[in-house]
């Protein structure tokens, strides 16, 4: 038989998913389960992104432009202006979801063999694009200690090397919910202009900033132009995951025309997709609003929950809708997996993310867990009750 490519056996298999053939058997054996384990919201799809899909009239399915169509590519850039991003609609690149767009940049920025510094817990499909692009992940620690805040810039120091090319960071941060501050990314924008190193910025979370706490961008920051590259989607913002629309944004010409040979290779954007986020653009504020008073009500929920758990620790994320809890277990894998094949409280369970799929480093993140609060408040409490009941009797309990 035919052997499968190297690269094939060393891509990563996703955490988020990799338990469902548990959660399958549990919903044949009857249990009711509550999804924590991914980031699919409830939250309605704007009605006029839907009416956009719903009124589309032409006769051809035809390719669009392999950049994005121009009547999109100008609509976006008018909502990243009123944002203060400062673009013009050649400085987008519409991409098949947010995942393309990091996707290009990693082949267009960074040679095979050279590395990206992340800090560690990461979106864990950050390690299956960097082996498709061939290129090395080096993680760099954060600790749910100070709710994992950026790394100290002499930690980055410490790893930066020849093959060194760029820093990737998710803002608001997915796993972890942390939301980067000004000083930060101003330390962070430094350390780059020193190092020549590209910045990349998934922005993917960014409606999502609760407490009246500010959104700062690379965008936003002087002197970063040519290293900035921001991954963007309408997946989070509009509620609309299967749309598989995102953008990458560069004001680095260089660097933007490469990136358009590798879009050009994979043809263009879905044109339907496209029209629906055009659509989407003209939400008004009333409905970011009303999704961030939910979520927040949904966090405050969740994390109030789960720090009464005895021996749970859960920091309080400032954006997306994820949080990443320690728990008193020996095994996150172990855990989430009982969870769904041994236990069950009123016939109820949850599915939940190990976040050892989230790190890099051996044995990291063996006691944590990650959970997106993307369900109503009422299943969120009982979610918590089926948490707590499980703790109490999971055999491999640390406390």
């Amino acid at each position: 038989m035919p052997k499968i490519s190297n690269k094939g056996i060393a891509m990563p298999a996703s955490p988020i998913r990799k338990l469902t053939p548990f959660a399958d058997q549990a919903k044949k054996d009857g249990k009711k389960i509550y999804h924590l384990n991914i980031g699919q919201p409830d939250i309605e799809t704007p009605e006029g992104m839907l009416n956009a899909l719903k009124g589309i009239d032409f006769k051809v399915w035809a390719y669009t432009a392999s950049e994005g169509t121009a009547s999109y590519r100008a609509k976006l850039a008018e909502y990243y202006n009123k944002l203060n991003y400062n673009l013009t609609p050649v400085d987008i690149l519409v991409t098949n979801g947010g995942s393309e767009a990091i996707t290009i940049a990693m082949q267009a920025c960074l040679n095979p063999g050279e590395e990206v510094i992340i800090p560690e817990p990461f979106y864990a499909n950050y390690n299956g694009f960097a082996c498709a692009a061939d290129i090395v992940v080096t993680p760099i620690m954060s600790y749910i200690e100070n709710g994992f805040a950026l790394p100290p810039i002499a930690e980055f120091e410490k790893l930066i090397t020849e093959k060194t090319k760029a820093i990737a960071i998710c803002n608001p941060n997915n796993p972890t919910g942390y939301l980067y501050s000004r000083e930060e990314l101003e330390a962070l924008r430094d350390l780059c202009l020193k190092h020549d190193l590209y910045l990349f910025s998934d922005e993917a979370y960014r409606e999502f900033c609760y407490d009246g706490r500010e959104f700062i961008s690379p965008m936003h920051l002087e002197g970063l132009e040519e290293h900035v590259v921001v991954f963007d989607t309408v997946s989070k913002r509009y509620s609309a995951c299967g749309a598989r629309i995102g953008c990458l944004i560069t004001k680095n010409r260089e660097l933007y025309q490469t990136a358009l040979k590798f879009a050009q290779a994979r043809l263009s954007p879905s044109l339907e997709g496209q029209l629906a986020s055009e659509a989407a653009v003209d939400t008004p504020d009333s409905y970011f609003e009303a999704v961030s008073k939910e979520y927040t009500a949904r966090r405050d929920t969740l994390v109030d929950g789960l720090n009464a758990i005895e021996g749970v620790f859960c920091p309080n994320p400032g954006g997306a809708f994820y949080v990443v809890a320690k728990f008193p277990i020996d095994n996150a894998d172990r855990f989430c997996q009982w969870m769904l094949e041994e236990f069950s409280y009123n016939n109820e369970t949850v599915m939940m993310a190990p976040a050892t799929g989230f790190y890099s480093s051996e044995g990291a993140g063996y006691n944590q867990v990650r959970m997106a609060y993307v369900l109503k408040q009422e299943d969120l409490q009982a979610a918590l009750a089926c948490i707590a009941e499980g703790l109490k009797s999971y055999p491999g309990r640390s406390l």
